[in-house]
């Protein structure tokens, strides 16, 4: 029998598959599986315009059959089967799509798709098979024939015999090697799990004989036994009528496809058709993935094209303030590359990325309006990587997050949003008032929060990392300009502007002296406007604030960037008297008072003291 030869380019073509151009090897039997969906669905199209064929869905299956002795692995289908032209047309010539050629010519009807494209992925047996064996029988023919190859040497074709209409195709598993275990595609659980996998929603029963356990008849002895069972699912669930579906099955979905160990607070159900079809389930977790903040989590959705799973993580689908979101994208409109693993123009999956990121913004609004439990807890959960979204890519995103974002409130005592803040903001009150610390609890107790607390404002604590970094590029929000209960300007109205004048002249010498004293640690030495009960405090002027000076130092690429620090005191505190006594009598003394008073307000602000031992010392000579 003559072996025909590949084309050069098809051949080259081939070699090139077989070595580099799909990343799993697994990946060939969701190819085959594809092209036998493929030829059942011919036979419907051709039923809907030939009244001679009757398309009885029940009699349309796909069969997978592995022999470990034989070391073969057979797909077989009840489709429209080929011709020995279509054989030599569709397999001899590679990239030249038999499925591609019959969607051109025939209109997309009853939601049917022709799933193969490309006319590559047949040849992805190749990749665990030495011997490729192809027998079919074309409908409306008595003629069956046998395409054969070992690869890129060329094939083979000749006539056989076949009694029933369709495809079987036979690969010979290859031997194991050093750095691959072939065997596993002879295994019975594993060709289910890969099925499971990639072809769960193909629409025809997806059919493999199981081996199970059974006690004997009359006895309590176990036999062995196979049974032919149906693997996957077939009609997904984000094709079913919303109406049709309740919570516990979306639950159940989410359980089922490992998303999480927790049960969602939230899922979305798209379906939208218009210039771009899909249909997508997105869930919004409750609890945070251990690894959230690492970089070994991978953010991104499943994506399907026309049910057949082609990538598990595609994280183009979702920006990274929205990377929390689980669930899954299909569509029958993507343009994919010839292993359907890479996306061969991202214009379609720019669109769909863009509509659900608008989607998962309108669910989250309406949980935090209508369900305000369920969306503290997830802010709690999740509120930091919205705040990211702020910050990062300049804010751009900062308009569509920011009525998302929540921080704790002084009188509230609880999480409140921006908006709720401004709506109840007195009308003599200039900005939105925040203080930055480790914790509510310490930040109750900052000195700085005196005077806006004496005014009656609110204000919010920002106890994350980002908060005010985030704050920064927000700016403001509706107009009202955020500002720190540690700037230097807090924008109250001066009680007595000839009063401050005064002190200000009186204290000038005291304080350029103790500006002196600490030298280039701090920028000022100032009469305090918002100390009420406190001797001193820090305060910043400049766009760092001290806080900020924290994080950053914190940072592997610390660049040892520093707040302009100004030390504040209280001259309406006993200190006060005890420092201008000292600086009219003794000078050592008062020395000794500013370098205290200074890492006072460190310890305050959670600072470290450069010199512990002398700051001790200090105190031991105030105690003498």
């Amino acid at each position: 029998m003559e072996k025909m030869q590949f084309k050069a380019e098809s051949k080259r073509l081939l070699e090139m598959m077989i070595n580099s151009i799909y990343s799993q090897r697994e990946v060939f039997l969701r190819e085959l599986i594809s092209n036998a969906s493929d030829a059942i669905d011919k036979i419907y199209y051709r039923a809907l315009s030939d009244d001679s064929l009757h398309f009885n869905k029940e009699d349309y299956y796909i069969k997978v059959a592995a022999d470990k002795e034989t070391r073969t692995l057979t797909i077989s289908d009840t489709g429209i089967g080929m011709t020995k032209d279509e054989l030599e047309n569709n397999l001899g010539i590679i990239a030249k799509s038999g499925s591609l050629a019959f969607k051109n010519e025939n209109e997309l009807k009853d939601g049917h798709d022709i799933i193969g494209q490309f006319g590559v992925g047949f040849y992805a047996a190749f990749m665990v098979a030495d011997v490729v064996t192809v027998i079919s029988r074309a409908l409306g023919s008595d003629e069956a024939y046998k395409w054969q190859s070992e690869g890129a040497d060329g094939y083979t074709i000749e006539p056989c015999d076949k009694s029933d209409v369709g495809t079987e195709i036979y690969l010979k598993i290859k031997e194991n090697t050093e750095d691959e275990k072939y065997d596993e595609y002879l295994d019975e659980y594993r060709l289910k799990s890969i099925i499971k996998k990639y072809s769960d929603f193909i629409r025809y029963p997806i059919k493999m004989d199981i081996s199970g356990k059974r006690p004997k008849e009359g006895s309590e002895e176990l036999e062995d036994y196979k049974e032919e069972q149906i693997i996957n699912s077939m009609v997904p669930i984000w094709r079913k009528n919303k109406n049709e579906l309740s919570a516990e099955d979306y639950e159940k979905f989410y359980q089922e496809k490992h998303y999480g160990f927790d049960k969602p607070i939230k899922h979305i159900h798209i379906s939208v058709d218009g210039s771009i079809r899909y249909n997508a389930i997105l869930f919004i977790p409750e609890k945070i993935p251990f690894d959230y903040y690492s970089k070994e989590y991978e953010k991104g959705l499943e994506l399907y094209s026309n049910g057949v799973l082609i990538m598990n993580k595609c994280g183009d689908l979702l920006p990274d303030y929205f990377s929390f979101v689980k669930g899954m994208v299909d569509s029958e409109d993507l343009s994919l590359n010839i292993s359907r693993e890479m996306l061969q123009h991202d214009r379609q999956l720019k669109l769909i990325a863009k509509n659900i990121s608008k989607k998962i913004k309108s669910e989250l609004q309406a949980l935090l309006k209508n369900e305000r439990d369920k969306y503290t807890g997830f802010y709690q959960s999740f509120g930091r990587q919205l705040k990211y979204g702020v910050y990062s890519d300049f804010g751009s995103n900062k308009e569509l997050l920011q009525d998302l974002l929540m921080f704790y409130s002084s009188k509230e005592k609880k999480l409140v949003t921006l908006d709720e803040y401004v709506s109840r903001m007195p009308e003599d009150q200039k900005y939105i008032y925040y203080a930055a610390g480790e914790s509510n609890e310490r930040i109750e107790k900052l000195p700085q929060t005196e005077v806006v607390a004496d005014k009656g404002f609110e204000i919010l604590y920002f106890t994350d990392e980002i908060d005010e970094f985030a704050i920064k590029m927000l700016m403001n929000y509706k107009e009202k300009e955020f500002r720190s209960v540690s700037s230097s300007d807090l924008g109250l109205e001066e009680e007595d502007k000839e009063q401050d004048l005064q002190d200000e002249n009186e204290n000038k010498e005291l304080f350029s002296y103790m500006k002196e004293v600490l030298g280039d640690k701090v920028k000022d030495v100032r009469i305090s406007k918002r100390l009420k009960s406190h001797p001193v405090c820090l305060s910043a002027d400049g766009e760092v604030t001290i806080e900020m000076e924290k994080i950053l130092k914190a940072m592997p690429d610390n660049q040892n960037i520093k707040a302009d620090k100004v030390l504040e005191i209280n001259i309406h505190h006993d200190v006060y008297s005890s420092l201008q006594a000292a600086f009219e009598n003794d000078k050592d003394k008062l020395n000794l008072y500013t370098n205290l008073l200074y890492n006072q307000a460190l310890l305050i602000e959670g600072l470290p003291i450069q010199d512990p031992v002398e700051f001790t010392n200090n105190i031991c000579k105030v105690m003498v």
